[in-house]
C-alpha cells in the first residue's frame, strides 16, 4: 500500500516541519503541506500547525512507492514517459488506493518526481512525468500554454466517414441529480476545440476508429465531444449511457456482461496516441501499443443494448 504510517523518534526538540524536511529530503513547503495534511501524529492526533515543535516518539503518514514493474517507454535525465494501462489511476485517489502509476514514477526518480498532466483512469496510453521539481514546472506551463500537443484514438459507435471538428464549450456540472456527466456543452462554458480524422470503419462492428487532437485540455472534453455529434466512445459508462448504468458504474455495481451490453466494450476505448513537445530537443513519441486491435474489446453490434 503507498501510504504508510510509519513511527520516528525526534531526540531533540525542533520545529516539526523542519523534522520532516530533514527525515524526507523536502522543501519548508512541502514539509509545511504535510503538515497541513494531518500526516504528522502525536499520540494518534495529527497536529496541523505548521510552527509547532516536537520531541519524542510521532507518527508520520507518507507515500511510500511500490512498484510493479512498470519501466519508462523512453526517458531523460529531465522526463519520463510511460504506457498507461487502462484501469490504473495516475495518483492515488484516496490513501487506500492501493496503485497507481506515481507508484513507479517515484519508484524510479524520488520523491520530487512527478506526473505533469491527467489521463482518466479507464484511458490507456502515454503519461508524461517529470524526474524533478524545476522539469515539472517546465512541463506543467508547456501543458498550460498549449504548446505539448497530444493526439488519441477512439473507437466511436456508428460510422464516420469525413474528417470535422468541434468548438463547443464544456462546462463542468454541479448537479448530479439528472445526469452524472462530469461536464457537459453550455455556452457558458470554457472554449474548447478538438479535430477529429475518421481511420477504419469495421461494419461487423458498427464502430469506427478516430484519431483525436484536441488543441485544449478540458475535462472529458474528447468524450463530450464525441457524445454531443451522437458518437460516443464505445465503452463509456458515462456518456452515451443511461442515468442507472453511469450511477451503477460509479457505485461499482454495473456487472462486465451488462458494460459491454449497455457502453458497447469492457473498458473506455481512447488512447493517449503521441506527445509532441521540447524540453531542449523536440521530442514526438509514439505508443507502441497496437489500440487498433484492441477493438476485440467491443461488444458485437446485436448485442449492444443502447444501438437496439
Amino acid at each position: 500500500m503507498p501510504f504508510v504510517k510509519e513511527k520516528f523518534t525526534v531526540p531533540n526538540k525542533m520545529p516539526a516541519f523542519l523534522f520532516i524536511m530533514r527525515t524526507f529530503n523536502l522543501t519548508q513547503g512541502q514539509a509545511q503541506r504535510v503538515l497541513a495534511k494531518g500526516r504528522l501524529l502525536i499520540n494518534g492526533k495529527s497536529i496541523f500547525n505548521t510552527g509547532d515543535s516536537i520531541e519524542g516518539e510521532v507518527e508520520i503518514v507518507y507515500f511510500k512507492p511500490s512498484s510493479k514493474g512498470n519501466t519508462p517507454l523512453f526517458h531523460t535525465k529531465d522526463f519520463m514517459i510511460f504506457e498507461k494501462y487502462s484501469g490504473v489511476l495516475v495518483h492515488p485517489n484516496t490513501m487506500s488506493t492501493p496503485y497507481s502509476l506515481l507508484d513507479e514514477i517515484r519508484t524510479i526518480a524520488g520523491d520530487n518526481a512527478n506526473a505533469v498532466h491527467r489521463i482518466d483512469m479507464e484511458t490507456s496510453g502515454l503519461l508524461l512525468a517529470s524526474k524533478h521539481k524545476k522539469a515539472e514546472t517546465y512541463l506543467k506551463c508547456s501543458f498550460e500554454d498549449r504548446s505539448i500537443k497530444k493526439s488519441y484514438l477512439a473507437w466511436v459507435d456508428g460510422k464516420l466517414a469525413d474528417p470535422f471538428s468541434i468548438s463547443e464549450p464544456v462546462k463542468i456540472n454541479n448537479d448530479y441529480s439528472q445526469t452524472k456527466h462530469k461536464v457537459f456543452i453550455s455556452a457558458e462554458g470554457k472554449v474548447s476545440h478538438t479535430d477529429f480524422i475518421p481511420l477504419e470503419y469495421d461494419s461487423k462492428l458498427d464502430a469506427t476508429l478516430v484519431a483525436c487532437y484536441p488543441h485544449t485540455g478540458r475535462t472529458h472534453q474528447i468524450r463530450v465531444h464525441l457524445f454531443h455529434v451522437k458518437h460516443p466512445i464505445l465503452g463509456d459508462p458515462i456518456y452515451g449511457t443511461t442515468f442507472k448504468t453511469a450511477n451503477d458504474y460509479l457505485e461499482d455495481s454495473l456487472t462486465l456482461e451488462e458494460r459491454k451490453a449497455e457502453t458497447g466494450a469492457s473498458r473506455l476505448m481512447l488512447h493517449a496516441q503521441s506527445l509532441n513537445f521540447s524540453f531542449g530537443p523536440q521530442f514526438y513519441i509514439e505508443s507502441k501499443v497496437d489500440f487498433k486491435k484492441m477493438k476485440n474489446l467491443i461488444c458485437p453490434k446485436e448485442e449492444r443494448i443502447f444501438n437496439s
